[in-house]
């Protein structure tokens, strides 16, 4: 059994409604929505990612016999036989992944038999939750280097084995180069990038061997780390191991700097290298970095021609969580709307309309209802899945990583740097707020 495909990936509450659901005969169709309430602190926009996973998780769903066996232990013979036969059959709308949307946007519907729909929302969560936090934290680093290498380093420090590939996959997606991460590479396709470790030279009587080894070994990809003793004596041994391994027709592609003063290190390392007559060999640095810290970097002319970003990627450090939710929004043909102080809902089913401006730059979105609702704009929420089963399956991550970087093309650019933008207007559609009255005045 495969944990991370299971049923009972869900809070146990999913499964005390889904009984209580069944014995009062509440099967008809629900609607529900994935939003997100608010942006986190500092960020201008969000990018939709995890969709892929999503659906996955929905056409293969399926309890198994020893997931019945112990669930029937808790819950009574004519529940375990529904969950026996249990299978999504429910249809998905959403935006493709890559999408950059805004607080108050759904990005997922789920329109399928109440029991359906309700069981899943806790892994749907899950998924959308990360892989949209993640990508969205990577579209800042993309925006800070601009035509310069980027790799997730981050699996080690990520939170579980998911965690670190689906960072993985969301930070590609978002603009990446590729990863460190191996299985990632296997799995969706993701470009591999690696160098060695400090271990590596010290397992090695000196540095200037530990070089030669690795240069031999990986001649056309070998990047050395020159930070573990002396770096600029480091950098002058590459020069001196570059001219030996020149006949041999092997050349050294990079040097890597983790530690220190990142651009002062640069600066001399480039000269080093370049006096040495190793101009195309190129520097790449990582080392507790995040947007910032790039940012100051290329600011101040420094001389790197790459980052590795691990820790700051992949948990999100300074916003590590989305005020994300997954609401019913109709039920048997009805609307219906949360009314909770500062959680309320805009009910109904619904559709976003995306406007530009004349240089081509976003300018605008509508929320409305998705039926008797019409707006000027390009319509956000696309068919994805009907009757349990995908809708044009074969869109690839690179496709979607196209799509990604082009929305960042069309940012006002007031919303490409680390500066807090003007709020991008969302506007909620007129029948839309009628209709939240309407269902607030009937509970009132």
């Amino acid at each position: 059994m495969n944990p991370l495909s299971s049923p009972l990936l869900t809070d146990h509450y999913q499964l005390m409604m889904l009984q209580s659901y069944l014995e009062q005969g509440m099967e008809e169709r629900a609607v529900f929505e994935f939003f997100v309430r608010k942006l986190p602190p500092g960020r201008n926009f969000m990018i939709a990612a995890g969709l892929e996973q999503v659906l996955d998780f929905l056409e293969n769903l399926k309890f198994s016999s020893e997931e019945l066996t112990w669930l029937a232990l808790r819950f009574p013979p004519s529940f375990i036989a529904y969950l026996e036969q249990f299978r999504f059959s429910g249809d998905v709308h959403a935006m493709p992944e890559g999408t950059l949307f805004f607080p108050e946007e759904p990005i997922l519907r789920i329109t399928a038999a109440l029991p359906q729909a309700q069981l899943v929302e806790s892994r749907i969560m899950n998924l959308l939750h990360f892989e949209t936090l993640i990508a969205s934290k990577a579209a800042r680093l993309v925006m800070m280097a601009p035509g310069k290498l980027l790799v997730d380093f981050g699996m080690r420090r990520a939170h579980g084995a998911e965690a670190g590939l689906l960072a993985a996959r969301a930070s590609y997606l978002a603009g990446f180069s590729g990863t460190a991460t191996v299985l990632a590479g296997m799995l969706y396709g993701i470009p591999l990038f690696g160098t060695m470790a400090h271990s590596y030279i010290q397992a090695h009587e000196d540095e200037a061997t530990a070089f030669e080894h690795f240069a031999w070994c990986h001649p056309d990809a070998a990047i050395l780390l020159i930070d573990t003793y002396d770096t600029e004596a480091a950098a002058a041994k590459v020069v001196t191991l570059a001219r030996k391994l020149l006949a041999d027709g092997i050349s050294i592609k990079g040097v890597r700097l983790d530690s220190g003063d990142l651009a002062e290190h640069a600066r001399r390392v480039r000269q080093i290298l370049d006096d040495g007559g190793l101009e195309k060999t190129t520097i790449f640095a990582s080392g507790n970095l995040d947007e910032y810290r790039m940012y100051e970097l290329s600011s101040s002319g420094a001389p790197i021609d790459g980052f590795g970003v691990g820790t700051a990627l992949d948990v999100s450090s300074d916003a590590p969580s989305l005020d994300c939710a997954y609401k019913l929004q109709e039920y048997a043909s009805k609307p219906r709307r949360k009314c909770s102080e500062g959680k309320a809902t805009w009910p109904g089913r619904k559709q976003v309309y995306r406007n530009y401006g004349a240089d081509g730059c976003l300018a605008g979105d509508v929320v409305a209802l998705e039926e008797n609702d019409p707006h000027d704009g390009k319509p956000l929420i696309l068919p994805v899945m009907q009757a349990g089963r995908r809708i044009n399956a074969d869109t690839t991550l690179n496709q979607m990583r196209q799509w990604t970087l082009a929305g960042y093309a069309r940012l006002p650019k007031a919303m490409t740097t680390l500066e807090v933008a003007p709020t991008y207007p969302v506007v909620i559609s007129a029948p839309l707020q009628a209709l939240a009255k309407q269902l607030d005045e009937m509970h009132t």
